[in-house]
C-alpha cells in the first residue's frame, strides 16, 4: 500500500534509452516497460523510469514521494515554505506537481487517476 509522504519513485534522464536500456539489462538484469518511444519504466526494488530529454524534463534524477490527497498535500507543501515549480498537470496514470524544498532541490509529489 502506498503511503502519504513516502519515496515512492524516481525518474532520470534516459538520453538514448535504447542504450540506456540495453546498458541496466546487461549489467543488473533490469526489465522495462516502455511507455512511447520517450519513457521507459522499471521496477528493481524501488520504482522508477527514464525519460529523454523535452522541454518539460527535468536533468537530473527526480525523486516523487506519493500522496492520496494531491490537493492536500501541495496546500502542506506550500504551507511548510515549499515553492511550486509545476503546478498540479496530469499524466498517464495520474497526476503530479513539483516543487523546491528549502535547500532548492526539486522534487514531485503524485496521486493516481
Amino acid at each position: 500500500m502506498r503511503e502519504d509522504g513516502k519515496v515512492d519513485y524516481v525518474e532520470m534522464p534516459g538520453g538514448d534509452l535504447a542504450q540506456v536500456k540495453a546498458f541496466y539489462g546487461a549489467a543488473f538484469g533490469w526489465a522495462f516497460t516502455d511507455y512511447g518511444p520517450t519513457y521507459a519504466a522499471f521496477n528493481e526494488g524501488l520504482d522508477g523510469g527514464f525519460h529523454t530529454e523535452d522541454a518539460d524534463a527535468v536533468t537530473k534524477p527526480l525523486v516523487i514521494l506519493y500522496a492520496h490527497d494531491l490537493e492536500a498535500m501541495e496546500a502542506k507543501v506550500r504551507a511548510a515554505g515549499g515553492v511550486i515549480l509545476r503546478p498540479i498537470f496530469s499524466f498517464p496514470g495520474g497526476r503530479r506537481f513539483h516543487f523546491a524544498d528549502p535547500a532548492g532541490n526539486e522534487l514531485a509529489v503524485w496521486s493516481e487517476g
